[in-house]
Formats: C-alpha cells, sequence, structure tokens
C-alpha cells in the first residue's frame, strides 16, 4: 500500500506530470509528422498543400494525445479545449493576433521601414497557413496547456506566468538570428500575453488563435521574418528597412520596441479583466492560509 502510495505521489508530482505530459504530445506530433510526410512522398502533391495536410495532422495528434492523456492521467474532463464559447474564442483570437501585428507593421510603415513591393495570389497564403496551424495548437498545448496549467495548480497564476513565459523566451534562442533581446521581447509580448489570455478565457482556443493569427499575418500577408525565419512565399512582397528597434532586424518584427510595447500592454489588459473576474489562482501557500484561519488544513499531495 505505501509503495502504491509513493507511487502514485510521484506520478501526480507535478514536474512529473509536465515531462510526461511534453514527451507524449512531442513523440506523438513528430511521429504523425513524420509518417505522413513519407505516406504524402508517395502520392506526390504539390508541396505547399502537402506541408498544409502535415501540419493539419501533425496539429491534431497534439491535440488528440493532450486530451485523452490528461483525462485518463488526471481523470477529469479537459475544459480548457471545451468548444462551448468556440465561436467567441477563435474570432477574438484571430482579431486580436492580426491587430497586433497590423498595428507593429503600421508602425513601421509610418516609419519609413516598411515598403509593399507587389502583391502575389492567394495561394502564396498556404505556407503561411501550415505553419500558423502547426505553431500554435503544438507551442500552445506545451506552454500554456501544460507547462503554465500544472503549474499554476501548484503555485498559482502570476508565478505560472513567470515561469511559462520565461521558458517559452529562453526556447526562441534556438530560432536563427536570436539575441537576448529578443529572448526578452518574446517573453514578455508573447508569452506574457498568450498566458493572460489562457488566464482570461480558461480556454486553450483563445491562445491557439492569437498564436496561428499572429504568424499567419506576420509572414504569410506582410511578408516579414517570424522569429529569426522567413517564408519563401507571403501575399505581399515587401521591403523592410529602418532601425533595428523599429523593425526587429533580422529577428523579425516580434524584436521590434512596438511589438514589445504593444504585447505588454494587450497582455496586462487580459491578466486585468481576468483579475476583476476573479480567475487568477492563488499559490498553495496561500490557499494554506485561508485552510488554517478557516480552521481547516487540508494538505498538499
Amino acid at each position: 500500500m505505501e509503495i502504491k502510495s509513493k507511487t502514485s505521489r510521484f506520478f501526480h508530482f507535478p514536474v512529473t506530470k509536465i515531462i510526461l505530459g511534453l514527451v507524449a504530445v512531442a513523440s506523438s506530433t513528430l511521429l504523425m509528422q513524420f509518417g505522413s510526410e513519407a505516406l504524402l512522398k508517395q502520392i506526390q502533391l504539390n508541396e505547399d498543400l502537402e506541408k498544409l495536410i502535415v501540419a493539419i495532422l501533425a496539429s491534431s495528434a497534439a491535440l488528440a494525445t493532450y486530451y485523452f492523456l490528461f483525462k485518463f492521467y488526471e481523470k477529469r474532463k479537459i475544459e480548457e479545449l471545451s468548444t462551448s464559447h468556440f465561436l467567441r474564442n477563435s474570432v477574438t483570437g484571430l482579431l486580436t493576433g492580426f491587430l497586433f501585428l497590423s498595428i507593429v507593421i503600421l508602425i513601421m510603415y509610418f516609419g519609413k521601414a516598411y515598403t509593399i513591393i507587389s502583391v502575389n495570389p492567394v495561394s502564396f497564403l498556404l505556407p503561411a497557413l501550415a505553419l500558423g496551424i502547426s505553431s500554435g495548437i503544438f507551442e500552445e498545448i506545451l506552454f500554456r496547456g501544460i507547462l503554465f496549467r500544472i503549474t499554476e495548480e501548484k503555485l498559482g497564476s502570476i508565478w505560472a506566468l513567470v515561469i511559462s513565459s520565461s521558458f517559452f523566451g529562453i526556447a526562441h534562442l534556438g530560432n536563427p538570428n536570436s539575441t537576448l533581446f529578443s529572448a526578452i521581447a518574446i517573453t514578455i509580448e508573447a508569452g506574457f500575453l498568450l498566458g493572460a489570455a489562457y488566464i482570461y478565457s480558461r480556454n486553450l482556443w483563445l491562445p491557439i488563435f492569437i498564436h496561428f493569427a499572429w504568424n499567419f499575418s506576420e509572414g504569410g500577408i506582410y511578408g516579414a521574418i517570424i522569429s529569426g525565419s522567413g517564408l519563401e512565399k507571403s501575399l505581399i512582397n515587401s521591403k523592410i528597412n529602418g532601425p533595428e528597434l523599429l523593425t526587429g532586424g533580422e529577428f523579425g518584427p516580434e524584436n521590434s520596441l512596438q511589438a514589445l510595447i504593444l504585447g505588454l500592454v494587450v497582455g496586462i489588459l487580459f491578466l486585468w479583466i481576468a483579475y476583476k473576474q476573479n480567475k487568477l489562482v492563488k499559490p498553495f501557500w496561500k490557499l494554506q492560509r485561508v485552510e488554517k484561519l478557516n480552521g481547516t488544513v487540508i494538505p498538499n499531495s
């Protein structure tokens, strides 16, 4: 009985749950990606269409793995993937991500750092669509669904936000042309904003659609570099040239000052609304203090 209890505590320890969740989702996603790529090579589809199908299949594997793993693991309903407010979350997310990047690019345009050279056919959006789907779903499941959510259960919303946002920024240090400033910018404008959006909605669909619209708009519509890497095709052929604080330099507009400030403002807005709606979770030591004051101390598992 004691061995069973120790085993149960080990597998329900937050760090264990995070590691197992990350490994399971990453493994299933990669297996689906490599498997579908190998299968589609035999069919010889258009390369852009092939990448889109692979992105959809790999993202579906990530969603399914997360859903069934934690439904079994934590024995609960997976409310964070509930579709009860899907329309509201998807529309809010799409508008937030698109308007965010549009404002960032508009500031570059008025600063004479962004020039439209030509406009391509709509089919040139396919690579950005594939990237937006895969990065939006995969990264949000890892960083908000697993890392943030499980950390929040013990350390509360604020510490979980700090930790998950920091790891999100650090993860982007491996991208081409990254710098310390770009990692800090990603931590604040993206990690903080997306985490705050999750707290506000208590649903992964909102940050997923923000993330999707962000990458899709940045690389697919405006033809800018996304986190250090550019797409070969985009709707707009653009020329970006100007001060690095305005353009983001070789890392792209996410490395610009206006993106950092705007991301911080939008993130604070989401967090403030969540606070007003009493959606912030207190850390376990504050909950224990309340329980002691009420005369009922419930030890943490």
